[in-house]
């Protein structure tokens, strides 16, 4: 039997901020990575990790809880769709996503 086990993003356990207006902070509980995406305003996957990914579009499923800001994803047939804070969302692979408005988008991508 295991025991219980708290974390806090205040002080994950890892953080990836090598992207330009991007951070995810990652905290390691029950065997999984949970991480939190920060995106500042102005940040869009096309622009900032796509040089990355060496691909046009975002080819990662994502299951997200949108934790405060707002988020806009184009999926590959031309549907755009935001995501406010409260929401809860699956974005198949073959995407885009980029920041709306002035305040920064922050939301929890869950593993699965």
């Amino acid at each position: 039997m295991s025991d219980v086990v708290k974390k806090s993003f205040g002080t994950p356990d890892k953080t990836m901020d090598q992207v330009e207006k991007m951070k995810m902070d990652i905290v390691k509980v029950g065997g999984l990575e949970l991480p939190r995406a920060t995106a500042e305003p102005g940040w869009k996957w096309s622009v900032h990790i796509k040089p990355i990914a060496k691909t046009d579009i975002c080819q990662i499923e994502h299951i997200i809880y949108m934790v405060s800001g707002s988020l806009a994803i184009l999926d590959n047939k031309g549907q755009e769709t935001d995501f406010v804070a409260g929401e809860v969302g699956h974005i198949p692979p073959g995407h885009d996503g980029w920041t709306i408005g002035n305040e920064n988008a922050v939301w929890i991508d869950i593993p699965h």
